[in-house]
C-alpha cells in the first residue's frame, strides 16, 4: 500500500530545493522563518559563518501577545526581527519562506520586516 507524504514531509522537500539556491553572507543575510501551529519565528542567519546574527519569535517575553499562532502575531515578530536588524547595522536580507507558501503568516511576517526598514 503506498501512502501519501504528509505535508511537512513535502515542505521539507520544497525548502531543500530552495536552500540549494540561496544563502546568507555576513552584509546579506538569510532571513529564516519557521512556522508551527503555535508559535513562528523568525533568524537572520549568516551561511557562510553558520552562525545566527538576530532572533525573533513569538515565544520572546518583550512582545507579551495573548495569542501566538495568528497573523497579528506574525506581524509583530516581522517588526521585532526588522528593528533587532537594524540595531546590528542590517538593512538587506535574503528572505527564506521555509518552504512555507507565502500566504497568511508567513506574508505578514515579511510584510512588517519590510515596512519596518529590512530590504528584500
Amino acid at each position: 500500500m503506498i501512502t501519501k507524504p504528509d505535508k511537512n514531509q513535502v515542505r521539507k522537500k520544497r525548502h531543500a530545493r530552495v536552500r540549494a539556491k540561496l544563502s546568507g553572507t555576513p552584509t546579506r543575510p538569510r532571513l529564516n522563518v519557521y512556522r508551527s501551529n503555535k508559535n513562528i519565528y523568525a533568524q537572520l542567519i549568516d551561511d557562510v559563518n553558520g552562525v545566527t546574527l538576530v532572533s525573533a519569535s513569538t515565544v520572546d517575553k518583550e512582545l507579551n501577545l495573548e495569542s501566538t499562532g495568528n497573523v497579528e502575531a506574525a506581524q509583530k515578530v516581522g517588526e521585532l526581527i526588522a528593528k533587532r536588524a537594524t540595531e546590528k547595522g542590517l538593512s538587506e536580507v535574503v528572505f527564506d519562506r521555509g518552504g512555507y507558501l507565502y500566504h497568511g503568516r508567513i506574508k505578514a511576517l515579511a510584510d512588517a520586516a519590510r515596512e519596518n526598514g529590512l530590504q528584500f
